[in-house]
């Protein structure tokens, strides 16, 4: 499981679920949940929060500029690839942090993936879930 850790910058809320801005770094992320700032006391604006997503869930892109719904995009660097037949496990570095991708093998080779690559992670919103500290 990948885990950022920030702080809560924006929340928006309507019915029972809230869109929160995370501050990590000098990047924004954004988690959608099923709670709000009246159900659980961890949402407040400047509150230190964990952002938790699973390495599955992390697409990969060489262009940084992609036109697309995702949200949540972190450069990172490939600093190791693990090869296997069907899938291969990415070690990814976002600033200061550790980051793991697992894409098929086939992702890997059609995008010419190599270590040392600049890259750009990215996580739905719904895939992004909170914890706190």
């Amino acid at each position: 499981m990948n885990t950022l850790t920030g702080k809560i910058t924006k929340i928006e809320t309507e019915g029972h679920l809230s869109l929160v801005s995370v501050n990590v770094g000098d990047l924004i992320l954004k988690s959608i949940v099923i709670e709000t700032p009246a159900t659980v006391s961890y949402l407040k604006i400047g509150n230190r929060i964990n952002l938790l997503f699973k390495e599955t869930e992390v697409v990969i892109s060489k262009h940084p500029d992609v036109l697309i719904s995702l949200q949540n995009q972190i450069p990172c660097k490939i600093t190791k690839i693990e090869n296997g037949k069907l899938l291969c496990k990415l070690d990814l570095q976002f600033q200061k942090h550790n980051l793991t991708s697992i894409i098929t093998s086939n992702a890997v080779k059609n995008l010419a993936l190599n270590v040392d690559d600049d890259v750009t992670a990215m996580v739905k919103t719904n895939e992004m879930m909170l914890s706190e500290l």
